[in-house]
């Protein structure tokens, strides 16, 4: 109305210079008529198009915070700089530039309480298909699934979800969490990140816990190592002969305080294609603790597969466990470390565990955008590939 107001106003102050020139120039009374005639045909198109603006402004608002459609995401370009360390080992030095992540949510609220959320993600900027798979990217469909609000404190969604575990698995856009690269526990043991085809139910109590429980697609994994890792179907055509079982207890009823634990089971970790393995059972527990500028996250995982074939191997047993206190100095810089210890064959008494050492800093020039450093120190058992070095990177989510 304002814009239409002071429009209006220069619209009449113009018509009024006419008109002082029109009595100046002193015309027939014919000419004068045409002129108003003009003017009144010239004022009905200008508040046409006032309107019509007007229209457009109010969609816009309608369009933006008050929206039922909800648009975000984040991204992350990394560069590592790390030399191969293990003289025994047949893998090369990593030196490269890589779009690691390029994701996009997008929601649409179709009541007050049920709603839609998805998360599609593009990996290491291109997806290439090849005869032998061997592109370099993928695309992804991590989040698609309807959200119900069963009562103030209860929901329930059923679609493709994370799986409710660990510290990064649902969390994990870059300005949340320290070090260029995820964690290598959460990575290999939980394994992060972690989606699945389902339906869940959650609860909020007033004490501070927070009840979640899911039926869902399990892992399909296989010999001759059964990596936890190696089983992750991705909701694409997933084989569902044996489905897995999650339930979550979180608790954050102290400020700057979250303990949670999972507890995941599977009739077959194979999916009943191999006689030789049988049910896997995940224990998962974390602690955050938040006081002032000291910000303190630990993890410990542990998998226990039943069956000859994983035993064979000592992948009955896989388990790993971080510790990374940090530092925030100010709103834009923070330091952290981080110990990390995980073993893929953990169940028999050769040595197979890895460890890293995690050094580095944080910077946000915005709360939304990180620059991220650190150093990174790798001790690789046997044969295995042993990467010391650094990563920088930069990241944002909107």
């Amino acid at each position: 109305m304002f814009i239409r107001t002071i429009s209006f106003g220069l619209f009449m102050g113009l018509t009024g210079l006419v008109f002082n020139s029109v009595a100046q120039a002193a015309p027939s009374s014919d000419a004068l008529q045409s002129e108003i005639e003009q003017l009144k045909t010239q004022n009905k198109e200008i508040m046409q198009r006032l309107d019509a603006a007007t229209s457009m402004m109010e969609s816009s608002k309608s369009a933006g915070s008050d929206s039922k459609l909800h648009i975000g995401g984040y991204g992350e370009l990394h560069y590592n700089n790390l030399s191969q360390e293990n003289s025994t080992a047949s893998g090369s030095d990593k030196d490269e530039f890589d779009f690691h992540r390029f994701v996009l949510f997008f929601g649409y609220d179709f009541s007050d309480s049920i709603r839609f959320h998805s998360e599609l993600e593009l990996e290491h900027a291109l997806s290439r298909d090849t005869a032998d798979g061997s592109g370099e990217g993928e695309v992804e469909l991590e989040q698609a699934y309807i959200e119900f609000d069963l009562s103030d404190a209860s929901s329930a969604k059923a679609g493709v979800f994370l799986v409710p575990v660990g510290i990064i698995n649902e969390t994990h856009e870059p300005p949340t969490f320290y070090g260029v690269e995820r964690n290598p526990v959460e990575k290999n043991i939980i394994p992060a990140t972690w989606w699945e085809a389902g339906v869940a139910y959650n609860h909020r109590f007033d004490n501070g816990l927070n009840l979640d429980a899911a039926i869902h697609s399990g892992l399909n994994t296989s010999g001759p190592d059964y990596k936890v890792r190696d089983g992750r179907q991705k909701s694409a055509k997933a084989e569902a002969t044996d489905l897995a079982y999650t339930v979550r207890v979180k608790y954050t009823g102290i400020n700057g305080l979250e303990l949670a634990t999972t507890l995941q089971h599977q009739a077959d970790i194979t999916q009943s294609n191999d006689a030789t393995a049988g049910s896997a059972t995940l224990i998962e527990a974390h602690a955050v603790w938040q006081r002032g500028p000291v910000n303190v996250r630990a993890v410990y995982a542990m998998w226990d597969l039943d069956g000859s074939g994983p035993a064979s191997v000592g992948a009955d047993e896989q388990s790993g466990w971080y510790v990374e206190p940090a530092y925030r100095i100010n709103d834009q810089w923070g330091v952290f470390a981080r110990y990390n210890i995980w073993d893929n064959k953990a169940g028999d008494g050769a040595d197979s565990e890895f460890s890293q050492i995690d050094l580095g800093f944080n910077y946000w020039p915005h709360e939304d955008v990180v620059i991220k450093f650190d150093f990174q120190d790798q001790d690789a058992p046997g044969t295995s590939n042993e990467y010391d070095g650094f990563n920088l990177g930069v990241g944002y989510q909107f």
